[in-house]
């Protein structure tokens, strides 16, 4: 299908797509900060032999609404519920990378009916310091344009080999150069005051953590301390950076087919 617009309670659209069988299990990807429901294209083939795939446009960015203000992880985790209230989708596998991965961890804690498993790529459950995120905050609100912002997010999510490649990296940068300040600001915002480190141990789902070897953003340690905090938990190392699923889509797609027992 092309993809579709829902309108939340609050009023909010959020732009979401379901592609695959419709018999399948559901499966959930939320993309990280700064990118699009576009992320996945290259894992849809894939992916849609085993699932019925629905993806989304994070708050603030792509085609979703982008509200003013500071979001919270318990305001996009909410969003993701009612998503799946209005597509009548009672319980789904969900995948979330990066900022997706705290909106999972959320999910796990806060709807443990709603989820089958839970994978977490390539995040954290805490970022901190604050104050690093109210700069970044401050610079992406004041800044004429966000090239500067887009430099920095392609510089941490590619490896050097990949950067050179602008096939495959332009489709990333015009995403973030064409963001509303507003809805990075708001998710950064989301990111600045989470903190899941207590909570996850609450997590029941079984649960994939996938880390990246290189990964400077959410480090390996983050990762780990994942795992080790909630109870039906497992990891796996990838030798990739931070955007696991663009730099080793078939190790990605095998690692989470693998994980839910399908293929």
């Amino acid at each position: 299908m092309d993809s579709a617009i829902i309108t939340l309670g609050d009023g909010t659209r959020i732009r979401y797509r379901l592609d695959g069988p419709h018999n399948a299990p559901v499966l959930v990807l939320s993309n990280s900060i700064a990118t699009t429901l576009e992320m996945w294209d290259d894992n849809i083939a894939d992916l849609t032999r085993y699932f019925r795939v629905l993806r989304y446009d994070t708050r603030g960015h792509g085609l979703s609404d982008a509200p003013p203000g500071a979001y919270s992880i318990e305001r996009l985790g909410r969003d993701v519920i009612e998503l799946l209230d209005a597509l009548a989708i009672e319980r789904a596998h969900f995948c979330g990378i990066s900022l997706g991965g705290f909106i999972g961890q959320w999910l796990g804690v806060n709807t443990p009916d709603r989820l089958d498993r839970l994978i977490l790529v390539n995040t954290s459950a805490y970022l901190g310091p604050a104050a690093h995120w109210d700069g970044q905050i401050t610079t992406v609100l004041d800044a004429p344009d966000l090239a500067a912002t887009a430099d920095m997010f392609l510089h941490n999510w590619f490896p050097a080999r990949l950067l050179a490649d602008e096939a495959l990296v332009s489709p990333f940068r015009d995403a973030i150069l064409g963001m509303r300040p507003a809805g990075l600001a708001g998710c950064l915002a989301a990111v600045r005051d989470a903190d899941l480190r207590r909570t996850i141990t609450l997590v029941e789902a079984p649960t994939l953590v996938m880390v990246g070897q290189y990964d400077t953003v959410c480090l390996p340690d983050h990762g780990a301390l994942i795992a080790a905090s909630i109870p039906a938990a497992q990891s796996l190392t990838l030798p990739v950076t931070h955007l696991s699923n663009v730099e080793d889509p078939a190790g990605f797609v095998g690692t989470v087919c693998e994980f839910v027992g399908v293929g």
